[in-house]
């Protein structure tokens, strides 16, 4: 398939800013959706890495938005010449702590472009840099990855990514159960209307999947959570997540992760039932 993605290269630097307030409510749906055993943060208290994902949403009219539930274009991101998309990873860096009760705003800009192919055929890369600002300034720096695809032929299957082994020599590791409800609850808590996560007959017959689609930043959080449980008292400065495969809500996933050697960061993993790698990630701490 041929595709020319010059006219995309020119909307390069697109940008919108956003505002919104951290509230608890939202806080209090990802303690429950995660079956976290911590209280709620109250007002002038800092939020979990991870869950600034609960502010700060496109709310683009039902007329905006695709087959596939998302929107076709947006003020950043310019329509695609490819209608499947996925989340390829994203980079966090934190310069600050983000607290219960700020003033939230958001600037992003369409930053890269790319044109790939992969088991599925061409592939699309989009880049867009999201940095968020509290009253005390910069607190985060998000580069987000999202993956456009052909279209999957009604009946058929989406294509099989390589699959590396994961390590089993890792002192950290959890096992997560997704079923439908978990991810309905994901995707309400962050006004996410991509069907793959919740519409298993879209899910199997358009888009060629065995079962609904882990969200890729729910996977994300659940290595944001195992690093804080397992290296208590560390701020993360920065976390960096490459999607390899995608996970489903047909079997159990684990999250797995150890220190590197000179203590000042951490290498995490989500693989899938089959033993091998879903997506994987690095940490830097203070």
């Amino acid at each position: 398939m041929t595709i020319d993605i010059e006219p995309l290269k020119k909307q390069l630097g697109r940008k919108v800013e956003d505002h919104d307030t951290v509230t608890e409510a939202p806080l209090k749906g990802m303690i429950a959706t995660f079956d976290r055993n911590e209280p709620v943060p109250k007002a002038g208290e800092p939020i979990a890495p991870g869950w600034h994902l609960c502010f700060l949403h496109s709310y683009a009219r039902r007329a905006k938005l695709g087959e596939d539930g998302l929107p076709m274009e947006s003020d950043v991101l310019p329509r695609m010449p490819l209608p499947r998309r996925m989340y390829a990873g994203s980079t966090f860096t934190f310069s600050g702590d983000i607290r219960v009760g700020d003033a939230l705003r958001r600037e992003t800009e369409f930053t890269d472009v790319q044109l790939r192919s992969g088991s599925t055929g061409t592939l699309i890369v989009t880049t867009q840099t999201r940095r968020i600002f509290t009253p005390r300034g910069l607190a985060l720096t998000e580069t987000a990855s999202t993956v456009f695809r052909e279209e999957v032929k009604a009946g058929s299957k989406s294509g099989v990514p390589v699959r590396d082994p994961a390590p089993t020599d890792v002192p950290w590791r959890r096992t997560i159960k997704p079923d439908a409800v978990t991810l309905f609850r994901y995707s309400a808590l962050t006004f996410n209307p991509h069907r793959i996560h919740y519409d298993r007959t879209y899910c199997i017959e358009a888009e060629g999947y065995p079962g609904l689609v882990v969200h890729g930043p729910f996977a994300q959080q659940c290595i944001f959570d195992l690093l804080r449980d397992s290296m208590p008292g560390r701020t993360i400065r920065s976390l960096a997540v490459r999607a390899r495969a995608p996970l489903f809500d047909t079997g159990p996933f684990e999250v797995i992760g150890r220190p590197t050697s000179d203590g000042n960061g951490a290498e995490l993993w989500t693989v899938t039932p089959q033993g091998t790698i879903a997506a994987q990630a690095t940490a830097a701490l203070a």
